[in-house]
């Protein structure tokens, strides 16, 4: 029997090593597990999905030092001075002018204490005012890559899900195989023992029967592996155990998903989204960088206490206030052509984007003809082998009773088993490849389930 291994390579499976798995605590008991709960699990567990949540929150900071940047600043500074040796000024001796002297006079105290507060308002300067909204968009960059990330999270655990329910089906079948063949074995060698079949024919029945317990024996490992796979992606760990819930059932997209496929694809991708929330940001860095051509003017005010001692007695009769207000207006005349080359790059950098942008538009509408091409074609043959089962579940059945009644031979009965196995694999395999299309189509114009949505 060759046939199961064609059914098996179809099944995404990855090497694991049991460094590879996230430490978390081990259950009590078997976790019965829906395709709902999974996605749930991974998307509270997935440490890349927390990072990119992490880098919205980064974003939504980085909005209020935005803001941070167009309100007054207000500064406190105070300050001990001692004078280790006064300064002094020159005066000539009054009392002989004559003499052409000299007198050195100190000034100053031993001691002085300064407080300044210090406050200023930006009244007009470009770039902090982009700035705000460049923060803004930057935020919507790293929601829609989150929403991206989020996305691609579920469509990993539906693929690992349905491998999960395929390698069920498959062993399931095997098993089926493997009891139809312990069955038939037994009527064979029922028949010998009253002469009315060969030997030859129970030699090919116990060959039949041993060759089908290695394939039983890979359907085991191989469900295996799969429910390994899906532990990692839900970030478990290989000795919890789950029961996965659920058959592998056709279920059709929706018409009017398909049909507006080309066209959603390019609003709701999140990734191309993402990559024109960027294209702005580029934009307002140009305006950014042209703004340091522009004139900043700010406002200002300064109040000052000071006070001197000689003796470090100070009290607050000693200290003497004085304030100012005034504006600031500052303005790039030049600086070298360092302005003119940031522009430069800016305009480089936003050009690129928009490059990108065609780029991925183009990639995603070949990605969604290809995704419905492959939903017709698995359609089609789901819907083909829907007959094809039932006819060879009939042709066995007839090669049954035609061998235990004496009019057929073994070997009818072996072509027809292995007819039935070949189209039970074709339908499990275009199930699969329909369920698996379908998934990829919500990956690329950003769809997740409700109960996904709903998950922040």
């Amino acid at each position: 029997m060759k046939i199961i291994p064609i059914v098996l390579s179809v099944i995404p499976l990855t090497a694991f090593s049991q460094s590879d798995v996230p430490s978390r605590p081990v259950g009590d008991g078997v976790r019965s597990l829906t395709l709902e709960q999974a996605v749930l699990s991974a998307l509270t567990g997935n440490r890349e999905l927390l990072t990119s949540k992490l880098e919205v929150e980064k974003a939504e900071a980085r909005v209020s030092e935005a803001v941070g940047f167009a309100l007054p600043t207000l500064d406190l500074q105070a300050s001990y001075t001692r004078a280790l040796k006064k300064p002094v000024f020159y005066l000539p001796d009054f009392q002989d002018p004559a003499s052409g002297r000299i007198t050195p006079i100190e000034i100053g105290s031993t001691h002085q204490f300064d407080m300044t507060l210090t406050a200023e308002q930006v009244l007009f300067n470009s770039t902090v005012f982009i700035g705000l909204g460049t923060a803004r968009t930057y935020l919507d960059v790293t929601s829609e890559l989150y929403r991206a990330k989020k996305v691609e999270t579920v469509t990993k655990i539906r693929r690992a899900f349905y491998a999960v329910l395929v390698s069920s089906a498959v062993l399931d079948m095997m098993r089926e195989n493997l009891e139809n063949a312990s069955e038939n074995l037994r009527n064979v060698q029922l028949l010998t023992a009253q002469g009315l079949v060969s030997e030859y024919d129970q030699l090919r029945a116990e060959v039949g029967l041993e060759n089908i317990r290695p394939e039983v024996i890979k359907a085991e490992n191989n469900h295996r592996l799969s429910l390994n796979n899906l532990k990692v992606m839900m970030g478990m760990r290989f000795e919890e155990e789950i029961n996965v819930q659920g058959t592998l059932e056709f279920e059709p997209v929706d018409d009017n998903v398909l049909q507006s496929a080309l066209s959603t694809v390019l609003q709701d991708n999140p990734s191309l989204r993402a990559l024109r929330k960027q294209a702005e940001v580029n934009d307002a860095f140009v305006s950014v960088e042209r703004a340091d051509y522009l004139p900043k003017l700010s406002a200002f005010g300064n109040l000052q206490y000071s006070a001197q001692n000689n003796m470090l007695r100070i009290s607050l009769p000693d200290f003497i206030g004085s304030s100012v207000v005034g504006l600031r207006l500052s303005m790039n005349l030049f600086r070298g052509l360092q302005t003119n080359a940031r522009v430069e790059q800016a305009q480089i950098d936003l050009q690129q984007s928009k490059e990108m942008i065609l780029d991925l538009e183009n990639t995603l509408q070949t990605s969604v003809e290809s995704i419905l091409s492959q939903l017709t074609r698995a359609r089609e043959r789901v819907e083909a082998q829907v007959r094809t089962v039932e006819q060879a579940e009939k042709g066995y059945h007839i090669a049954t009773i035609r061998f235990t009644s004496g009019s057929g031979t073994q070997l009818e009965v072996h072509d027809a088993q292995l007819a039935l196995t070949q189209a039970k694999v074709n339908r499990i395999e275009a199930v699969y490849d329909y369920l698996v299309a379908s998934a990829d189509l919500d990956q690329v114009l950003g769809r997740v389930p409700a109960y996904a949505d709903s998950k922040n």
